[in-house]
């Protein structure tokens, strides 16, 4: 069993609240059978106003918010991180416009999800997520070279899943009727597109959805990254 002390620092770079404590959550409950009972890496973590991040998500500023990435991970550098994840899923648009890696490593968290895609032999992949992640190249870049394909809820669909996003699970609040909603935009992919699997491209989402209550299986951004970044830290280069 290896000795906390000498894993890898990890660096969290957090947007909002509910995703960036369920990663650290996942990461501190689930290091024992590596580092031994209730022990876990160092782990470092910064975060802009996530109100920050949404005002320029809104302005489609991703430069700015590329900026915003890039002043989080010099910071966990300087606090002795030895590479970085970001639990939001939304935001790594913006790794296009900014060399993120030449300041930290980085694990991708799409990268994350599209290994464990095709480990489980996933073919069609439905994403939710923000309309932003919805509509956006996180996911098709990362998992097309695979040959997965991906499939997105209609246009009234990404509207109400990307307001019960915003409005309810950045704090927090699991209500029934979104539940209903969520699972509703599932049964219809499946049935209309014979989606295998959802991706939960939201780090919020695993608050409301999961195995027991999805009807596909569910790929857990917030949990697979948390689980990579375990398995990164007690690897020493």
């Amino acid at each position: 069993m290896q000795d906390w002390r000498k894993a890898q620092t990890i660096g969290i770079v957090a947007c909002s609240g509910p995703g960036a404590a369920l990663c650290y959550e996942t990461i501190t409950a689930e290091c024992g059978e590596l580092l031994g009972s209730h022990h876990h890496p160092e782990i470092v973590l910064h975060s802009f106003s996530f109100g920050e991040y949404c005002r320029l998500l809104k302005e489609g500023n991703w430069p700015a918010i590329a900026n915003l990435l890039t002043d989080s991970c010099s910071k966990l550098g300087t606090l002795g991180a030895d590479f970085a994840i970001c639990p939001d899923n939304t935001v790594h648009e913006a790794m296009e416009h900014a060399s993120l890696e030449a300041i930290l490593p980085w694990l991708h968290i799409a990268e994350v999800v599209a290994r464990e895609a095709h480990t489980r032999g996933f073919q069609r992949l439905a994403i939710l997520g923000t309309r932003y992640l919805m509509e956006g190249p996180v996911y098709p870049a990362k998992l097309a070279p695979l040959g997965i394909k991906t499939i997105t809820p209609n246009a009234d669909e990404r509207s109400s899943i990307n307001t019960l996003i915003f409005d309810h699970l950045v704090f927090n609040r699991v209500t029934r009727e979104d539940r209903s909603t969520l699972l509703n935009v599932i049964e219809r992919l499946h049935d209309e597109h014979q989606c295998d699997a959802v991706v939960l491209g939201c780090t919020e989402l695993p608050l409301i959805l999961n195995d027991q209550v999805s009807p596909l299986p569910t790929l857990d951004s917030t949990r697979l990254l948390a689980r990579a970044a375990i398995k990164r830290a007690a690897t020493r280069d």
